[in-house]
């Protein structure tokens, strides 16, 4: 039955329309990091960034390389919107954009690492079967149709990521509209609906529509009679979010998902007028079946997993960060700190303080003092430049955070000699003072 459900034969008109859309918003957010002065502040003012622990190596390109490296995936995106060497194009695209999310993470965000989801699925999609110049090329690829998991694998990602984004907000502050009042304040000066966004009223209008929106608009997607409504209730709430919060493509990739909900005919209709529906609805089980069930089993269960992870972490997620990336957990609180080093060196025992703040920009900084993960970093970067200097010595952190306007805490144990720490990536890091929930 599971098969069946998988391999049933349905049109491929949502597909071909969404590759289209995808690779023009790829195109523009990779060009987009050139002109808007992002590739400058992320990867060319640092003296380093802070990549994802043990990929310290993992530099951006000297010069204007990283300019060129994202003119580059430009082209890639372009390539594949045109259905050009698709696998070649949306191969290399992925790969090149791993590397940048692992490169810097200083400006980590969710929507970049559901584009690396995005791309390393539709790399396995048939996306190039219709409307691209491979088939133009290669009359032989042309096809109406696609085995049904082409299109549940973009639902159940979208489903998961809305779902556990709601659950996320359901806490103390985020409910009684600390943090939503604190993001709309660095708003005020917005043309037009700056003054709006002030408003208390405002502040729980955007508090419970939007956790109701994530946790309801896929189920009001898939039922047909719901369908137009919840249509242009996602129009009003990614354009809202593309205004107010500016997080780039992601809003406008959402509305595109929206395609895989609606009938073919109806996008054939409006997209792809010479397109031939197909409705025959034939079941074709590959000889690899059982392999792909394997794969989109595993592959969900992950998804699901990652998000869940920091309930077996002790501590408030909100404070530790243990296990806050790769979980939806999207702009959910705010947080601020202050640190600063002491460094101990052990044969001549000569004490002295070291201020990041010097060596950093500001968002590193800012960074620094609020993610543990960057504090154990930066430790050891100074433990490893002393080594070069042939010192040896003990680095300890000093500093306090503060989550959604509480008073500050103590984080790390001051104690600690973080130089001769290991990394615990999956479990607790014992180096870290565990206050009481920051809600």
């Amino acid at each position: 039955m599971f098969a069946k459900l998988l391999f049933k034969q349905i049109d491929n008109s949502a597909l071909i329309v969404f590759r289209i859309i995808f690779g023009l918003l790829i195109f523009l957010e990779s060009v987009g990091a050139i002109f808007t002065g992002w590739i400058t502040k992320a990867l060319i003012e640092p003296k380093f960034t802070f990549t994802f622990i043990g990929l310290e190596w993992l530099q951006p390109l000297p010069g204007y390389g990283m300019y060129v490296y994202y003119a580059v995936m430009g082209i890639f995106g372009l390539m594949v919107m045109l259905g050009y060497r698709y696998r070649l194009a949306i191969v290399s695209f992925t790969l090149m954009w791993i590397v940048v999310y692992l490169m810097q993470k200083t400006y980590y965000n969710n929507h970049y690492y559901f584009l690396i989801l995005l791309s390393l699925m539709m790399i396995f999609l048939p996306a190039h079967k219709q409307y691209s110049l491979d088939v133009r090329k290669n009359p032989g690829l042309k096809s109406d149709k696609m085995p049904r998991w082409c299109a549940w694998i973009i639902i159940l990602q979208v489903w998961i990521v809305y779902t556990f984004a709601s659950v996320a907000k359901l806490y103390p502050d985020w409910l009684d509209g600390s943090v939503v009042s604190e993001f709309m304040s660095r708003r005020v000066d917005y043309p037009v609906i700056g003054g709006f966004l002030q408003q208390e009223w405002a502040h729980f209008g955007i508090i419970y529509f939007g956790i109701i929106f994530d946790l309801l608009i896929v189920p009001l997607l898939l039922f047909k009679k719901t369908r137009r409504f919840a249509f242009g209730i996602s129009i009003f709430f990614h354009l809202f979010n593309s205004i107010v919060f500016q997080v780039g493509i992601f809003p406008y990739l959402s509305l595109a998902f929206t395609l895989f909900f609606f009938e073919p005919e109806t996008i054939a209709r409006i997209f792809l007028k010479k397109k031939t529906v197909y409705t025959e609805n034939e079941i074709v089980i590959p000889q690899n079946s059982k392999l792909i069930r394997t794969v989109f089993i595993v592959y969900f269960l992950i998804q699901i997993g990652l998000p869940l992870r920091h309930w077996a972490i002790p501590g408030d997620v909100l404070l530790t960060e243990e296990g806050h990336r790769m979980s939806w957990r999207m702009m959910l609180r705010t947080k601020k700190g202050a640190i600063q080093y002491k460094v101990l060196n052990k044969k001549t025992g000569a004490l002295y303080f070291i201020n990041p703040s010097d060596s950093l920009t500001v968002k590193q900084a800012n960074a620094l003092a609020t993610k543990p993960d960057f504090i154990w970093q930066f430790a050891q970067r100074i433990k490893k430049n002393l080594q070069e200097k042939g010192e040896d010595v003990s680095v300890f952190a000093i500093g306090s955070v503060s989550t959604n306007n509480k008073p500050y805490v103590t984080l790390i144990n001051p104690d600690a000699d973080l130089a001769s720490e290991k990394w615990q990536f999956f479990w607790h890091n014992s180096w870290l003072i565990l206050p009481n929930r920051a809600d």
